[in-house]
């Protein structure tokens, strides 16, 4: 904010505080101009806030920024309560409004695109974080900006290329913060692994602090550390540098999205599939590293069975977590123009998911909701590697890279996916609930299906639930591993809290020793 920073004060709130609670809170500060970030997850509720303002307090000047305001502007309703709009970057265009609403001379437009300077004149933010931010929250930093890549499912895609921070006084920057006690650190670069020298260094930073801080073992890592990466692009350069660092410190999102290669060509995503499997092999077999995989299920002309193939592949590379994410038509992104052509169908409303398409029906996208929340719930949450090894595991991983009649890559057999479909839809059956399940009622769920529907042996599947209930430290009392207690599901109760921390189901798949070996 430059020289307005004394008087600018930063403020947070959750999405599941009352408008009138935010509104009283920032009334507090006594502002003269309120300026509002706005995405999918908070637009809703971002515009009551605002709507309650303007009520109240006519007098502030209210200005929004953000990705959910960038584009597509013409009839938001949270649009047209605002002042004024900053669409794209934001760093050097919001002081400079905020000083001509101050000072003079008044703003002649109400929507105005944001300047983009080069990174050198951006001052890093760092500095801001509190000690109490340092000591209880992932700490989210930014070694480069933009994307080169064209996903038309991304808003990234809108970018030229992908823009890097001067990495020295980046790094400086990093040693501040970990000297100040920082810990935890997601790195918020759309492709991390884009240019290896600069992925090095940086990787080659945190291992030096690792030893400087004595910390370099299993028992005590110490640091966690997110990172986004290009699934196909791991050099032998930057895999000697991941191999060196214990469990429990790397966390890497991968996002594969799909692995039909006609579909992939269809959204201009590049992305060598063989490659790709193989590195994740390495990284399963060679490295520490948390794997967070991500499908995304409706990408225009992938039908029920292409996107089932695909998860059956990538599940037989056992990554810790496969995230199932729904198509969503982000504002500004190029995959609307696949609509028509392909019957895409998407919700009016936030977060503005698919909601059918000529290729996956209205009945089949709710199945694949429910699966997905069961399937996080199961498998992503690390509480039952167990039960999932004896129940999933693959006779006969397939072939990397292996293309169908339809472009996908060949299916494991038997099918990982369908299996897993099976209880999603006996449980939906037989609960008719897709949230507060405990794991006490899902150990008796698991036990009921397997022994039932899964015809499994009883006393084999208890014993491996019971192992799997211990191991994740749960200390309830599932009716399943009671002596002598029926069998059947039991009442479903509020699920107990757990940590933010991106660390957390890192630290349950550790526990586990892994998520879904064989």
């Amino acid at each position: 904010m430059g020289e307005l920073q004394a008087q600018t004060r930063l403020r947070e709130f959750t999405i599941a505080r009352k408008a009138q609670d935010v509104v009283d809170a920032l009334w507090q500060d006594g502002p003269a101009i309120i300026g509002f970030g706005v995405y999918i997850w908070n637009v809703v509720q971002t515009c009551a806030v605002i709507a309650l303002l303007k009520a109240q307090h006519p007098h502030i000047k209210i200005v929004l920024g953000g990705p959910e305001v960038s584009h597509e502007l013409e009839g938001q309703h949270i649009v047209r309560l605002a002042d004024h709009v900053i669409t794209g970057w934001g760093d050097i265009s919001f002081p400079k409004l905020c000083k001509a609403l101050l000072l003079g001379p008044q703003p002649l437009m109400k929507v105005m695109a944001g300047e983009q300077p080069p990174l050198e004149q951006i001052q890093l933010p760092y500095a801001l974080y509190s000690d109490d931010d340092l000591a209880h929250r992932v700490i989210y930093v930014e070694a480069s900006r933009g994307c080169p890549f064209k996903c038309e499912f991304c808003l990234s895609s809108l970018d030229k290329t992908a823009w890097a921070f001067d990495q020295d006084r980046f790094l400086n920057a990093l040693d501040t913060l970990v000297r100040r006690g920082a810990r935890s650190f997601k790195f918020v670069d759309r492709t991390f692994n884009l240019k290896i020298e600069a992925s090095v260094k940086v990787l080659q930073f945190f291992l030096d602090r690792l030893k400087t801080l004595g910390r370099l073992d299993a028992k005590n890592p110490n640091l966690f550390l997110h990172f986004e990466v290009i699934p196909d692009h791991l050099p032998d350069r930057l895999k000697e540098m991941i191999a060196q660092f214990p469990p429990g410190v790397l966390q890497f999102e991968i996002g594969i999205q799909s692995l039909n290669v006609q579909v992939q060509q269809r959204i201009a995503r590049r992305q060598d599939n063989p490659k790709t499997l193989a590195n994740l092999q390495w990284l399963r077999q060679h490295s520490h590293a948390h794997l967070h995989t991500d499908l995304i299920f409706g990408l225009p002309g992938e039908d029920w069975q292409s996107f089932a193939n695909g998860f059956d592949v990538l599940y037989a590379q056992r990554p810790h977590e496969i995230q199932l994410g729904l198509l969503k038509r982000l504002r500004g992104t190029p995959i609307g123009r696949h609509s028509a052509e392909f019957g895409l169908v998407f919700d009016a409303a936030p977060p503005y998911a698919l909601q059918q398409s000529h290729a996956v029906s209205a009945v089949q996208l709710q199945q694949f909701v429910r699966l997905a929340r069961y399937w996080d719930l199961v498998a992503n949450s690390g509480r039952f590697p167990g039960t999932l090894a004896l129940w999933l595991a693959c006779s006969a991983a397939p072939t990397p890279g292996t293309v169908g009649t339809d472009g996908a890559t060949g299916v494991c057999a038997p099918s990982a996916f369908a299996a897993f479909l099976q209880f999603s839809e006996w449980l939906w059956q037989n609960t008719t609930q897709t949230s507060g399940l405990t794991p006490e009622a899902l150990v008796d769920a698991l036990f009921s299906f397997l022994t039932g529907p899964g015809r499994l042996d009883a006393n084999t599947v208890r014993a491996i639930l019971r192992a799997d209930y211990v191991q994740s430290g749960a200390r309830g009392a599932p009716q399943t591993l009671r002596p002598g207690q029926g069998l059947g599901l039991q009442a479903m109760g509020q699920s107990r809290p757990r940590s933010s921390q991106l660390a957390a189901r890192q630290a349950q798949h550790l526990r586990a020793g892994t998520c879904v070996s064989v």
